[in-house]
């Protein structure tokens, strides 16, 4: 017997794995969630934030997007948008409702997994209206309202009360009815409280539309994922979008704006600082949405920002030099920019090889430019289409300095007729000769009769008749 006892013992020895192991402790699972700020009109900008927020979650292996939402509504098509962007996230997509999520907010929340209060949220009366605020055809009216509530039946369908809720939010004729109580009457649009909300009805109970109430957004993701379980990444919204976003609230002001301006510029001869102002303003509103997606790329923003202060200054303010000199400077502190290196969100380390490099290629790059150019036009031959490039005489006759010295005499005191808009600087036709002119006092516009009171080195000085 005490044989049999040591060979088993020896058996055991030998075969450790045969022994029952002890269970490891698993860790719980550390989810990702990325937070998307919706808390301006639901406009062409929040729909850039939106899908900026979701590719980035994606990329980061994020399982969980909560949409931070306060919004007052906006626009039918941006929000179909959204929603086709929410459906391709492949994790969980959470709506809470931080203060409100009226009409367009309230389409796009039911869009999502589920949608959570703050104690004070709203949620509803998501009627459709005009751009304006007000109501629409009662036919095409009609025809939304079909519309709106199929969309959010195939969004809605498994999630309890959600499809007939949003339909009585959207529709003011819906009656809402569960069991024997009627919640919401004919002729008016629901609006619910979160506490509303949250009311179960049925067998078996459930919520009306809210999946629960938290005080915060970090409560909330405690509730949901347990404490210390997650690591969250919050959107932060970009200048670009924040600039879109401005331009959005204000774009019936600019329009306004940009209208009257274009009509004093009918009132009033030439072209001038009217119609640039108006033209620019009208620009604003109808693409200034699209500054969203501005950001990353500051450099070449300012290059062709001191580009047109360039072109403006010499087509339309000539002789003042206001704007080039600025203009010049955007473009080449963005040349110095764009070759810096530069880090978004990251300080900068001011050092002595910061700039070193890329002022170095940029001396070297002017220099260059300047270098060929002389050589070109000392080497180049004369005529065809480099004819055209160098100017060698005026249009219609001499402009320079001696042909101008030889005629001193017989100037001063000529009348002549100014064939550009002389801002002060221009051009003026005597004799049917044209001449460089600057106007002693003022501007006048194109056709205006002028006489020379003065010749000097390089222009004509002139005085309207």
């Amino acid at each position: 017997m005490r044989n049999l006892l040591c060979l088993l013992l020896a058996l055991l020895t030998m075969f450790p794995t045969a022994l029952p192991a002890q269970e490891k402790s698993t860790p719980a699972k550390q989810h990702k969630v990325v937070i998307i700020p919706i808390r301006e009109q639901i406009a062409p900008p929040e729909l850039h934030v939106l899908r900026r927020g979701l590719k980035m979650a994606i990329e980061q292996g994020a399982d969980t997007v909560i949409l931070d939402m306060e919004t007052p509504g906006g626009r039918l098509d941006v929000t179909f948008d959204m929603l086709k962007a929410i459906e391709k996230f492949p994790g969980k997509v959470i709506t809470y409702v931080n203060s409100e999520a009226i009409s367009a907010g309230a389409l796009i929340s039911a869009g999502t997994d589920e949608i959570h209060f703050s104690p004070s949220g709203i949620i509803g009366a998501a009627a459709p209206v005009s751009g304006g605020g007000q109501d629409i055809d009662e036919t095409m009216k009609a025809k939304i309202v079909s519309y709106l509530k199929a969309r959010v039946r195939s969004i809605s369908d498994g999630k309890g009360y959600r499809g007939e809720v949003l339909s009585a939010m959207i529709d003011e004729d819906f009656v809402l009815k569960i069991g024997e109580e009627i919640l919401k009457p004919e002729d008016e649009l629901l609006t619910l409280t979160a506490t509303e909300a949250m009311k179960t009805y049925g067998d078996p109970a459930l919520s009306l539309l809210g999946a629960g109430i938290s005080p915060d957004i970090d409560s909330l993701m405690d509730t949901l994922l347990g404490k210390g379980n997650y690591t969250a990444i919050r959107l932060e919204v970009t200048w670009s979008e924040k600039i879109a976003q401005f331009i959005t609230a204000i774009a019936p002001l600019l329009l306004a704006a940009g209208l009257v301006l274009i009509f004093i510029e009918f009132k009033t001869p030439g072209f001038g600082v009217f119609g640039i102002g108006g033209g620019v303003l009208l620009a604003i509103v109808f693409f200034g949405h699209h500054a969203a997606g501005l950001s990353g790329h500051e450099a070449a923003l300012f290059f062709f920002l001191g580009f047109a202060l360039v072109m403006i200054d010499l087509f339309f303010l000539p002789g003042f030099m206001l704007l080039a000199i600025p203009g010049a400077l955007l473009m080449l502190g963005s040349l110095l920019w764009g070759m810096s290196d530069i880090w978004p969100d990251q300080p900068i380390a001011w050092h002595s090889d910061f700039l070193f490099k890329p002022l170095t290629n940029l001396i070297t790059g002017i220099a260059g430019a300047i270098l060929i150019f002389f050589l070109l036009l000392r080497f180049m031959p004369r005529g065809g289409l480099w004819g055209h490039m160098v100017l060698e005489s005026a249009i219609g006759g001499e402009t320079t300095l001696s042909s101008v010295a030889r005629q001193e005499a017989s100037l001063i005191g000529a009348s002549g007729q100014a064939v550009t808009a002389l801002f002060p600087s221009g051009q003026i036709e005597i004799g049917g000769k044209r001449y460089d002119a600057r106007l002693a006092l003022g501007t006048v516009p194109p056709g205006t009769e002028v006489k020379v009171i003065s010749v000097g080195e390089f222009e004509l000085t002139v005085e309207a008749i």
